[in-house]
């Protein structure tokens, strides 16, 4: 169990360099947890609770004590809290995302395309890839939802198979940083061109924090109609804002969306497609003026999302 409430704006003013080698090795020092973790061995969630220090960035107009209750009401509200039953709310929740993922896996798209403003990304999806979202059960056996809140089902993309350009449609708070006004261009999977109106040299340390850190682990998608969205909130922490949009994530893949991986080792998941890096960072690249299309490996298109609404019946 991990408990999210740290001040976002942390780490800013500090020298870029030194916080990328910290971060660096607090992710090799990490890494045999997150195997686990991407593994889904073992049953996990993080939750969030609300810190001084993180609600006066979410509501810096507001008394320090007034934007910690707000932010505990927006926790309590994005989390599906505040219902008659929120066991029975969850339970609903999952099955709909179940439904979704299921879909996903009967039809077996080749690849997703994003289009709207900014945006011409086709995604190639790993081979064998497999759709999750919700509740699941861990390797152990034991039921767990991994997140709280969480809006998304997600798989692994193709680590050779990304091409166009996108750009993304929140900012992401990383390390200390607000980057914003991202856009970059994948070609044979790797990122080759990038922009950012404000964090820059933060995101280009990102980039070069191994080789894999320029390609995909993860894409996801997100109605625009969730309860993150529709809060109109920026809490920069990963865990709430990703799940306010369809999102992207720079680096390593969750195996665990991956089938028949059993005795497989990186080089053969790699060969499938799955990425291998130190760093899982998300980012939004979903809005109400983005369209997904699902293709299949003759070209076939099938509309899943328009105006950033699922519009498949499940």
């Amino acid at each position: 169990m991990a408990i999210t409430g740290s001040n976002p704006a942390l780490l800013a003013g500090q020298n870029p360099e030194h916080v990328s080698r910290a971060s660096k090795a607090a992710s090799r020092v990490n890494r045999p947890a997150m195997e686990i973790i991407t593994n889904f061995d073992v049953n996990w969630c993080i939750v969030a609770a609300a810190t001084p220090e993180w609600a006066m960035e979410v509501f810096p107009d507001l008394p320090q004590e007034q934007a910690v209750e707000e932010l505990w009401r927006a926790i309590f509200a994005v989390s599906r809290l505040t219902g008659d039953n929120p066991v029975a709310q969850w339970a609903a929740h999952n099955a709909i995302l179940h439904r979704r993922a299921a879909y996903l896996n009967d039809v077996r798209y080749d690849a997703l395309h994003f289009s709207g403003p900014g945006t011409d990304l086709l995604v190639g999806l790993a081979d064998g890839h497999d759709w999750a979202g919700g509740a699941e059960k861990a390797g152990n056996g034991i039921v767990c939802n991994p997140n709280i809140p969480t809006e998304e089902v997600f798989t692994t993309p193709h680590r050779l198979r990304v091409e166009g350009t996108v750009a993304s449609t929140k900012p992401l708070s990383h390390q200390g940083t607000l980057i914003d006004g991202i856009k970059v261009r994948f070609e044979g999977g790797r990122i080759v061109d990038m922009h950012a109106t404000r964090g820059q040299e933060v995101l280009e340390r990102v980039l070069d924090t191994d080789e894999g850190a320029r390609r995909l682990g993860e894409v996801a998608l997100v109605p625009h109609s969730s309860p993150i969205s529709r809060s109109g909130l920026l809490f920069q922490n990963t865990l709430f804002d990703e799940n306010a949009a369809s999102h992207i994530a720079l680096g390593q893949s969750y195996t665990k969306c991956m089938r028949d991986t059993q005795g497989q080792d990186e080089a053969a998941l790699a060969a499938r497609g799955a990425n291998a890096s130190m760093i899982h960072i998300d980012w939004m690249i979903g809005s109400g003026d983005i369209d997904v299309d699902g293709l299949d490996a003759q070209g076939g298109r099938v509309p899943l999302m328009r105006g950033g609404e699922w519009v498949i019946a499940v």
